[in-house]
């Protein structure tokens, strides 16, 4: 017994998974909820593509690095904010891909793209054979993201900000950190 407890203590200290793509999918996904306390992981699971098990434990790690609250009722939005802005890109970075069709990404796809006149050589997209757009291709942050995305308009928009984040120029990681402030704490952007 007490050897099975040392080895959980060593687990749990140097083992223990830290935020995973498909945990940044979920916080994404929280941020519209109002109740926290009113997600069901099997809905969750579903809209979003990944089991419910990964959601469960998705939530656990989110719990763990202070993103959302310990009984798991609230986001901590000052924390959320402060890591997609400052952390994202240089846990999960993007890399440019081949030019594909695909979905719309990025300063590519709503918010930016009414902001940004991007000439055809400079957009961002998910590789998908029936999507509408060309651009060059960048991973999403998890493979199920744009089949999520493309059900739920805000998730599509607030993971094509975080991918302006990860892979925009100075101007687009702005606009970008105005507009996902504006969805996190819900007050106006300054333009």
């Amino acid at each position: 017994m007490q050897i099975a407890n040392r080895l959980c203590g060593v687990y749990d200290r140097f083992m223990k998974p830290g935020i995973k793509p498909q945990d940044v999918l979920l916080l994404l996904k929280l941020l519209d909820r109002s109740e926290l306390a009113s997600a069901r992981v099997i809905d969750l699971a579903v809209e979003l593509g990944i089991s419910a098990s990964e959601v469960s434990h998705g939530l656990h790690r989110l719990k763990d690095a202070r993103l959302i609250s310990e009984d798991r009722k609230s986001l901590l939005r000052e924390n959320i904010f402060e890591f997609l802005v400052h952390g994202l890109k240089y846990i999960f970075p993007a890399k440019l891909e081949a030019v594909r069709r695909g979905i719309p990404t990025a300063h590519s796809a709503h918010p930016l793209d009414k902001l940004i006149r991007a000439n055809k050589d400079d957009s961002y997209v998910w590789a998908d054979e029936n999507g509408s757009s060309r651009g060059h291709s960048i991973a999403p942050l998890y493979p199920s993201a744009p089949k999520a995305a493309t059900k739920d308009p805000r998730l599509h928009e607030l993971l094509a900000l975080v991918d302006a984040l990860r892979i925009g120029r100075a101007r687009e990681q702005k606009l970008a950190h105005e507009h996902l402030r504006k969805r996190i704490f819900d007050t106006a952007p300054t333009l």
